[in-house]
């Protein structure tokens, strides 16, 4: 009788932890809205150097543009903002170059640019052209940093394992407390 308990115990608790685990899974998928603006930085390669160029690119790109764009809610405002803000870009990128030696070219492009195919939280995100500031540096042939900079997706991701793991956490806690 008492082992029969303990199993049901045991079965109640690995069902509830998969039912947790699939309202998060589905909490987790993010839906590019059709009225974005995705942000890409794509390296020369997958080198080293190449790979720091690119995350100080996207982090020059997170404390700037993330700034200007702001609390807007308006896609015609943000599209505002980043082509007046074009130059600033550039002038960004180069002072980065310039200050780590990196002799590349880089092109930044605002417009619809082409996205690969891309397998995210379960989630599949189509090939095609988006509507996009893309910045490819040299061959652009390593792996690229992507992200929906409008509405702001690039960022979600830090404060919600976060808050999953506490979420969690909190969980099993009430229910250990509950059993014993």
């Amino acid at each position: 009788m008492i082992l029969g308990e303990i199993m049901k115990k045991k079965i109640f608790l690995i069902i509830l932890v998969i039912i947790v685990l699939v309202v998060f899974y589905d909490n987790q998928k993010v839906i590019i809205p059709s009225d974005s603006i995705r942000l890409r930085v794509i390296p020369n390669s997958n080198s080293y150097s190449d790979i720091i160029m690119k995350e100080r690119v996207k982090k020059y790109l997170e404390d700037n543009i993330y700034f200007l764009i702001g609390d807007n809610t308006s896609i015609d405002d943000v599209r505002a903002i980043i082509n007046d803000n074009i130059t600033n870009i550039d002038e960004g990128i180069n002072s980065i170059f310039d200050s780590n030696n990196y002799d590349f070219s880089y092109k930044i492009s605002f417009g619809y640019n082409y996205f690969p195919k891309k397998i995210y939280k379960g989630v599949t995100y189509d090939e095609g052209l988006y509507e996009s500031l893309v910045i490819s540096i040299g061959d652009g042939n390593g792996d690229n940093f992507w992200c929906v900079l409008f509405p702001n997706y690039c960022l979600i991701d830090i404060s919600d394992n976060l808050e999953y793991k506490s979420y969690f956490r909190e969980l099993l806690r009430k229910y250990s407390k509950k059993r014993s």
